[in-house]
Order: C-alpha cells, then sequence, then structure tokens
C-alpha cells in the first residue's frame, strides 16, 4: 500500500464510504484535529511519567481513533443497504467516559484542592499536557458545530468534553509528581 495517492492533489479528500469532499470541510477539520490531539497525548506518554498513566494514554489513544472513525464517515454512508452499519469498530461508550471520570477522581485524591485558575507551564510534560487539554477543547468545538449540521452519537462530544478536564487534571498529578510549583493566576487589582 503507497501512502500517496494522488487523490488530493486538487484540495479534495474521501470520507469514509467514499464521499470526497474539500480538505477545509468542517468534518476533516474536525476529525483532523482529533488526529492532532493523538499526536500530542502521544507527546505525553513518551515522557518519563508512571506507567499507570502512560497505560491510560494509550487507551485513550486508542479511543481517539474511534473518535475519529465516527467522524470521518458521513452520516449518508455511515449505514449500508442492507442496514448494517459500514463502520465495524466498537463505539464510545459510557464506560469509555467513565474511565476518564474514574481516573480524574483518583487523581484528585491526592491533589490539593483548587482555589484559583493556574497558569499552564512549569515542566515540559505538564506543559504538553495543557497544550492537548487545549487541543482537545478547540476538536470539541469544531466536533459541535459538525453536529449541529450532521449530527453523530452523542457520546463522541462527552468523551472529547470529558477528555479535556481529564488532561487538565493530568497535568495538576504531573505537577505534583514532578515536584513543581503550581502558579496561581490571581487577577491584578485596578
Amino acid at each position: 500500500m503507497k501512502i500517496y495517492t494522488k487523490t488530493g492533489d486538487k484540495g479534495t479528500t474521501a470520507l469514509f464510504g467514499g464521499t470526497r469532499v474539500p480538505k477545509h470541510h468542517i468534518r476533516i477539520d474536525s476529525y483532523g484535529t482529533v488526529d492532532e490531539l493523538n499526536s500530542w497525548i502521544g507527546l505525553i506518554r513518551d515522557q518519563k511519567i508512571d506507567n499507570h498513566s502512560r497505560e491510560v494514554l494509550t487507551v485513550i489513544q486508542n479511543k481517539l481513533f474511534i473518535v475519529g472513525a465516527i467522524l470521518a464517515t458521513a452520516p449518508d454512508k455511515a449505514v449500508l443497504k442492507n442496514g448494517k452499519e459500514r463502520l465495524n469498530i466498537n463505539k464510545i461508550t459510557d464506560l469509555d467516559i467513565e474511565l476518564l471520570e474514574n481516573e480524574m477522581d483518583k487523581m484528585e485524591l491526592n491533589l490539593a484542592p483548587m482555589t484559583h485558575f493556574i497558569l499552564p507551564g512549569g515542566h515540559t510534560t505538564v506543559s504538553y499536557c495543557h497544550i492537548a487539554r487545549t487541543v482537545c477543547r478547540r476538536s470539541e468545538r469544531i466536533s459541535s458545530l459538525l453536529n449541529e449540521n450532521e449530527p453523530f452519537e452523542a457520546n463522541v462530544l462527552t468523551y472529547l468534553n470529558r477528555l479535556s478536564d481529564y488532561l487538565f487534571v493530568l497535568s495538576r498529578k504531573l505537577t505534583s509528581d514532578l515536584n513543581v510549583e503550581e502558579i496561581k493566576w490571581i487577577p491584578e487589582k485596578k
């Protein structure tokens, strides 16, 4: 299988199911941003972090491929003429969302309560978490717009929303693990 096909040389690409759309189509932007998020999460996973967090991040990366596949499928091509789903993969389930919630709950047990917003940074690994979190939020915004026009499974938006929260809590956990100071944002008085 060759990586280059030359079919996109004129600015279009194929969705799953064969529909061709411009490369700037919101659907492409949606799953492209999920792909970008997945790359940032891979960078976090490559840092010196605990094995459990690394394993959870691997699970998340696999789930993001599912999210990308769902977003890459045009609604009119999602079901075959015989009624079967064209996309023959697992979906994002309530259990996937609960995993993120449970992981956040476990991490927060060992973190100081938040009293202020926190400035991103303090350590490269922590900064990678914040970048991933903001890319996740962008992915959620773009996907939410896509969903208004071409609805897809509700759990995808929920998963992206919860994942950005997870990445924030992970940044706080890694700040603690790395013994880095958390810088609070304290607004200046007028």
